[in-house]
């Protein structure tokens, strides 16, 4: 569909820091192209571009409280198992039905989607990470319940 001199372009962008969608949105505004997202992330992996994920604050967590005497408590340190916590985009990316973000119990993160067609999809932060068994389980679980409370199941 581009050139070679587009997908150039396109492989600029990306390193620049632009997102998918902006890009979906630059390929349309100045080579009058529509694609899809979906097209759109499969040409950014064609050019062997890497789109850079936008890095989030981090977050602080205080030192453990000490016991009048000194101590550290016995829990002090042991944080609660962080789960795994699915959340369903408000903005669905195009080409899809519904599509969202989730991050696993060992803090790596992932976005997914199910297209228009019922096909699913899970894009690691990552590349190459693959979720434990039992949080691809509870994954499914958040998923299948948040969809059935919002109608699509």
């Amino acid at each position: 569909m581009l050139t070679q001199e587009q997908k150039e372009q396109v492989g600029k962008w990306v390193a620049a820091g632009m997102g998918l969608s902006e890009v979906q949105k630059k390929i349309k505004e100045d080579f009058g192209i529509a694609m899809l997202y979906m097209d759109v992330r499969l040409l950014v992996l064609e050019i062997g571009a890497q789109v850079k994920d936008k890095e989030e604050p981090k977050k602080v967590v205080p030192p453990p409280e000490q016991a009048p005497d000194g101590d550290v408590p016995a829990d002090a340190g042991e944080l609660p198992a962080a789960g795994v916590e699915v959340v369903v985009d408000k903005l669905v990316v195009p080409g899809a039905m519904v599509s969202g973000q989730v991050r696993f119990s060992d803090g790596e993160k992932a976005r997914w989607l199910i297209d228009n067609q019922g096909r699913f999809g899970l894009e690691p932060a990552t590349q190459g990470y693959r979720p434990s068994d039992e949080d691809l389980q509870e994954f499914q679980m958040q998923l299948r319940a948040m969809l059935q409370r919002q109608g699509m199941m």
